[in-house]
């Protein structure tokens, strides 16, 4: 079984095309794709995010 490294904030905020900070932003209103503490540091699956990006297609905006 082989998986894909986990994504930093930076990483995960330039595949969407956003700051950093919007990603602490939606962690803190429990918005955005599901992330992991790993240790002190924040990661997210790459899986999580795609699925995430797919299910705001067609989201209203808050």
């Amino acid at each position: 079984m082989s998986r894909r490294a986990l994504a930093r904030p930076g990483e995960v905020a330039e595949f969407l095309g956003v700051p950093e900070k919007t990603l602490t932003q939606w962690r803190y209103l429990r918005k955005g794709p599901r992330w992991a503490p790993v240790g002190r540091h924040v990661r997210y699956r790459w899986e999580d995010v795609e699925k995430w990006l797919d299910d705001q297609v067609g989201a209203k905006v808050a």
